[in-house]
């Protein structure tokens, strides 16, 4: 027995320092070692993407604006959604301009940053002074314009960052010698990765802002609840600043770039071919993509604009027309395994993201019948942030090491899975564990539980695709190539609003709408048909990525 206590003891003395050894490494590669890659050069596009992430600062307040001061519906609110998605897809052109523009690219950060702060303003003033606004016109119909101009801002924004990200990255080192290609490429990958670490980084400091600001806010009566939203709404004035901050640097690190080459003895036309896009890669003139890119956005406006039903499924149509022409004439010059093989993950990923959402009214629910105020929900945005932060680097390897397929099926199912709480919630799953419990399982602990475990795998999906637009884009047409494909997944996030939207008039769910003046119940509350509602989007959204992946598996895949 002392024999064996001490084989025992000594197992275990090993172990932990093993196990201490095995923490330190993974910490190492996987986390310090990122840190140590980041360049000076890095930031301006990273202070973009933070921006990006910042962005969500006013989510939660609009969520609740609409439902304190609109009387706008699920369905609407879903239809909105897709024409807030819709200038995404105008990357196409803003990313060519951006290509045939490339030295004069940040000035359109400053255009972006008009645009958003614009959309901030209008928000503000609906807060501060809605009879005024209210003489001009309604609301609904600010808030609708504010909806709008913010992504056609950021739109301008992310493709001008994602142009940055490829200046960022020096081709020459000190002396001007130029870098092996190996070392470039290592550096894109760092500062892509860096990139999705400054907009889950922004979107961690909103949440924890968010906690901060709506502090006791369930002892707070309107007044004082309208003083907070529009006190959030100033502080998000600082979004469009940091962008623009951003393009100084940028500026203020090329002159000291110059300035330095100069005092090395390089001459003017020298100092200009290190800092300037080799003449190789230069853009001409894609008239296609201008074409149809201007073509996209005079189809949505008109149809917009017009009167005819079902607008919004014709200009999908439309615009996922034009996308995958546009797609067809940039990857006409690979080879037929290649463009099969791009073209097949391109379906998975679209189906994948265009899987739809129960919209509005779920949030409503949990607000008025789980009790989840301002403050909880400002915690749940913290903890999905920090958890998706912790899962771009647990699943890197994962990531790196399989076709996207497999980890979109393997997503697919886990998101499925990890949605049955939802469901187990509208049905009351939360009484009986906090009567089995003494109250600890409550709604706010499932809550919190199934957002830790699903928060990380959205943005884990976000990765892998990234890596197959920047992996797939050729050296002259880098966000040329970049939008275009990033539009067409993008159109799928359209697609999926507007799968909402259908499911949310078949299931209809309402909220209490009650007149501002008088108080009286204009709309009662109406939660009846969400059970059916959050079954219907759980099977189709597990179903829509399958089948996609069983159609590229027999079809554009076969031959892999």
């Amino acid at each position: 027995m002392v024999s064996g206590q001490k084989d025992a003891g000594e197992i275990h003395k090993t172990t932990v320092p093993s196990l201490a050894r095995q923490w330190r490494e993974w910490l190492d590669r996987n986390v310090y070692d990122l840190g140590r890659q980041v360049r000076l050069s890095y930031l301006p596009p990273l202070m973009v993407y933070l921006a990006a992430g910042i962005s969500g600062l006013t989510g939660i307040v609009g969520t609740f604006f609409v439902k304190e001061y609109l009387g706008l519906s699920a369905q609407f609110l879903a239809a909105l959604g897709f024409w807030a998605m819709l200038p995404w897809t105008l990357k196409m052109p803003v990313g060519h301009l951006v290509d045939l523009l490339w030295d004069y690219k940040n000035r359109l950060v400053y255009l972006g940053a008009a645009l958003i702060a614009a959309s901030l303003l209008i928000m503000i003033n609906l807060l501060d002074d809605p009879d005024y606004m209210a003489t001009i016109m309604s609301a609904e119909n600010w808030y609708v314009l504010a909806t709008l101009l913010a992504p056609v801002g950021y739109v301008i924004q992310d493709t001008v960052a994602d142009a940055m990200t490829v200046e960022a990255v020096p081709r020459y080192d000190e002396h001007g010698n130029a870098l092996a290609k190996e070392k470039i490429l290592l550096a894109h990958t760092t500062m892509q990765t860096l990139g999705r670490v400054a907009i889950i980084g922004g979107s961690m400091l909103v949440a924890a802002a968010n906690v901060q600001f709506f502090s006791g806010v369930a002892e707070m009566d309107a007044a004082q609840k309208a003083r907070i939203y529009l006190s959030i709404y100033h502080w998000a004035l600082l979004i469009p600043l940091i962008s623009v901050a951003g393009v100084l640097l940028s500026v203020y690190l090329r002159h000291q770039e110059a300035c330095r080459l100069a005092a090395q003895g390089y001459e003017f036309e020298d100092i200009q071919r290190i800092q300037r896009r080799p003449e190789q890669e230069r853009t001409e003139v894609n008239w296609w993509i201008l074409g149809g890119g201007i073509a996209f956005a005079l189809f949505a406006a008109v149809m917009g604009l017009s009167d005819v039903p079902n607008n919004e499924e014709i200009v999908f149509a439309g615009s996922l027309g034009i996308v995958v022409f546009l797609i067809w004439l940039l990857t006409r010059d690979l080879e037929r395994p290649a463009r099969l093989q791009l073209y097949g993950i391109a379906f998975v990923i679209f189906a994948f993201r265009a899987a739809p959402t129960t919209g509005a009214g779920e949030t409503w629910w949990m607000i008025d019948e789980l009790g989840f105020d301002q403050q909880f929900i400002s915690k749940l945005s913290l903890l999905t942030s920090t958890f998706t932060l912790l899962g771009m680097f647990l699943f890197r390897r994962f990531m790196a090491e399989r076709p996207i397929t497999y980890i979109i099926a393997a997503l697919t199912v886990a998101l499925t899975v990890l949605y049955l709480p939802n469901v187990g919630l509208y049905y009351g799953l939360h009484e009986w564990t906090a009567a089995h419990t003494g109250g600890v399982v409550d709604a706010r602990f499932i809550a919190l539980f199934d957002t830790a475990l699903e928060s990380p795998l959205g943005q884990v999906s976000m990765i892998p695709m990234l890596a197959w637009i920047a992996n797939s884009a050729p050296e002259k047409l880098k966000a040329t190539y970049f939008a275009v494909m990033a539009a067409f997944v993008n159109l799928a996030l359209s697609l999926s609003q507007l799968i909402t939207k259908g499911l949310n008039q078949v299931f209809l769910v309402a909220r209490e709408v009650k007149d501002s003046a008088t108080g009286a119940v204009q709309v009662p509350a109406d939660y009846s048909e969400l059970g059916s509602l959050l079954f219907c989007v759980m099977l189709i959204s597990f179903a829509m990525p399958m089948l996609a992946i069983l159609v590229a598996k027999r079809t554009f895949l076969a031959g892999k």
